[in-house]
């Protein structure tokens, strides 16, 4: 049974309303916060949303070993701290990673027992108008996020399985499909 789901796709894609609704259904599952060195958009907060380091406390913490996988995105950097990862595997708590691509193959060669899922978007123009839609960039980091979709989505054959996220409750009941398959359910 696997423990540890790792979650992955485009910025934009909607891997977190997809989560969001995976735990409502699952709650047992637990979801990793990440670490990143991005300022907090409006609402967030310091380790229930991401951990938000500095720069230098990142790079402190890469050379200390600290994370299972870090990766740089759009400019800025992200990660999964191991002590995060741990402590609710020794608990017994199934977890979610939800990653970019370059921790989910980082990931894939610390932890092959993870179980991972690329979550695709329907077209390009779909993401470009979600990404518009959720007012959060300025124009030139969505032609960025856009240029860096192109190459992950290119990644999706390295992944077992993979969801298009095209219609909401569509993808969501196969997602949930998978996740009670690894777990037994």
């Amino acid at each position: 049974m696997a423990r540890v789901f790792v979650i992955t796709g485009p910025s934009g894609v909607g891997k977190g309303t997809l989560i969001r609704t995976l735990r409502e259904r699952h709650p047992e599952l637990g979801l990793s916060v990440s670490a990143t060195t991005r300022d907090p958009r409006p609402g967030e907060e310091d380790g229930v949303d991401y951990h938000f380091l500095s720069d230098a406390d990142f790079a402190a913490r890469v050379d200390a070993g600290d994370f299972v996988e870090h990766a740089g995105y759009s400019g800025r950097r992200y990660g999964t701290l191991r002590s995060e990862l741990e402590r609710r595997l020794d608990s017994g708590e199934p977890i979610v990673l939800e990653i970019e691509l370059q921790g989910a193959r980082q990931v894939r060669e610390t932890m092959p027992e993870a179980l991972q899922i690329f979550i695709e978007p329907p077209s390009f123009e779909a993401l470009h108008s979600r990404l518009v839609g959720r007012g959060t960039d300025a124009p030139e980091a969505i032609a960025r996020r856009l240029e860096v979709a192109r190459e992950e989505v290119q990644a999706k054959d390295e992944f077992a399985h993979r969801v298009v996220n095209d219609r909401l409750d569509d993808a969501v009941e196969e997602l949930v499909s998978i996740v009670r398959g690894a777990l037994g359910d």
